[in-house]
């Protein structure tokens, strides 16, 4: 009877390790690659991990006591330095997650074209029961921790946020390592997502929420993709659930409404969910959530006890923007939205895929969507590195320019501009309208680099065309670097 339980628990195990994460993306990178014409040589360089550190480290409890946590870092590709990538603060960081997600970042990278290898890293912790005094301690000893192994620096591996952390946690990070090279004059490129008044960039906080907003915006706009959907062009109108009200869950969202006039009627988060199909407010339910704690009972709006029921309810666009592993084969078949748009990392696991697939509906793929994020920690790493703010250089001169011309228009018309439109039309850009348009035109520039992918090779689906682009881009480095004949 012990022998028969004891293969029931083992096959119980097994199944459990079936379609992982890193499963996923190593089951997306195979089919991407079994239409590629790369050598096997270089797609399994390129596959592989190249290096993860895991370590185990002490930090001060708030009682006294010392607690041993686990961190990890990992490094998938040098094919370009540095390496880059978010920090996430979660009880459930493990080696693979850690692993799949630098994987993605290598794709991601080369999809938006920002000259980095991708990394991840993460510390096993609760985010939201810890302490700011505990956080701040954890991300110092992490650091110091990095430091000493080789795995951060402005050439090396950059952090940014990721889950349970932002730019406070970014900021001890800059601190911490600065400290650790106080003659380093790019030391504060060694992360991004700081603050600003650490040398962090206009636009970060909301950044991959834009670009989630930017990449729907791209397939929405096309006829030929939408119409067999029996979707009509453009985001108006369109109902939209949102699984995660995150930072990235939370713009999206935002920029959908305000920018597309789309209509959120449904929020999913962990306590529960809310939905309206007249639509919902973004900044009103953000608004009750910080007063309490809660997204649920918001007024004039339906409470789901089970947030998980709003993923498979009615709507044109579902993003799921938590965590991963959301939608599998288990509700993959009830799913009701036309579009999928991943603004989380790996939120469909390989066998939704091929169901959703099968039925016909518009995966825009995380590898793509979210990348809006690592775009803009691009943008600051160079502005970190040039000591020198995009604007400053080139605003004042953009103002006198547009007055000449504003002037020369009037002298023509004989017609006088008043005060507000004057200021409107001379005003030079600032940092923010340089890194939104920046951010509008690689994710553009990205989708149809994936189309044009997909239409010449023939490819099934946006994902498959995705990673094929990132491997051809990725494997060029390799064989123009001579490390391939």
């Amino acid at each position: 009877m012990n022998c028969v339980a004891a293969l029931a628990d083992l096959l119980s195990f097994l199944m459990s390790k079936k379609n992982t994460f890193l499963d996923s993306v190593s089951q997306y990178f195979d089919l991407a690659a079994s239409h590629s014409k790369v050598s096997p040589g270089i797609l399994t360089q390129i596959k592989s991990c190249n290096s993860v550190c895991e370590f185990k480290f002490p930090v001060l409890q708030d009682d006294g006591e010392i607690e041993v946590l686990t961190g990890f870092r990992a490094e998938h590709s040098h094919h370009r330095l540095p390496t880059k990538g978010g920090l996430r603060f979660s009880r459930h960081v493990t080696h693979d997650e850690t692993v799949a997600l630098a994987t993605l970042m290598t794709w991601k990278c080369a999809i938006v074209s920002v000259p980095f290898g991708g990394a991840k890293g993460g510390v096993c912790i609760n985010p939201k029961t810890a302490s700011p005094g505990f956080r701040e301690r954890v991300v110092r000893r992490y650091t110091s921790e990095l430091i000493k192994k080789n795995f951060i620096g402005p050439s090396i591996d950059v952090p940014a946020p990721d889950y349970g952390t932002g730019e406070q946690e970014m900021g001890w990070i800059a601190d911490t390592y600065k400290a650790f090279n106080s003659d380093g004059l790019n030391a504060y490129a060694c992360v991004t997502g700081k603050p600003l008044s650490l040398h962090g960039i206009e636009g970060r906080t909301e950044a991959t929420g834009l670009g989630v907003y930017f990449g729907i915006k791209e397939y929405a706009d096309r006829e030929d993709i939408v119409k067999p959907l029996g979707l009509s062009r453009g985001i108006a109108g369109k109902r939209v659930i949102v699984q995660g009200l995150g930072n990235v869950g939370f713009h999206a969202a935002k920029f959908l409404q305000e920018m597309g006039d789309a209509i959120i009627v449904g929020i999913a988060e962990f306590e529960g969910g809310i939905s309206n199909p007249d639509g919902l407010d973004i900044e009103e339910v953000s608004a009750h959530r910080r007063g309490t704690g809660s997204i649920l009972d918001f007024p004039g709006a339906k409470n789901h006890t089970n947030s998980s029921e709003l993923l498979e309810a009615d709507c044109d666009i579902l993003i799921p923007a938590a965590l991963e592993n959301q939608i599998t084969g288990k509700n993959a078949p009830d799913i009701q939205a036309k579009i999928i748009a991943e603004a989380a990392n790996g939120p469909i696991n390989a066998e939704a895929n091929r169901i959703l697939l099968s039925r016909d509906k518009l995966i825009i793929p995380d590898v793509f969507l979210n990348a809006g994020g690592v775009t803009v920690s691009y943008f600051e790493w160079l502005k970190n590195l040039s000591h020198v703010g995009f604007e400053r250089m080139t605003t004042g001169y953009e103002s006198q320019s547009n007055e000449r011309i504003l002037s020369t228009i009037e002298d023509m018309t004989g017609r006088k501009a008043d005060a507000e439109q004057r200021a409107l039309f001379t005003a030079g850009a600032s940092e923010q309208d340089i890194v939104r348009a920046a951010l509008d035109e690689s994710m553009s520039s990205a989708a149809h680099s994936i189309e044009k992918t997909r239409v010449d090779n023939k490819l099934p689906d946006l994902r498959t065309a995705a990673f094929c682009h990132a491997i051809e881009k990725v494997s060029k480095t390799y064989i123009d670097l001579g490390i391939f004949p």
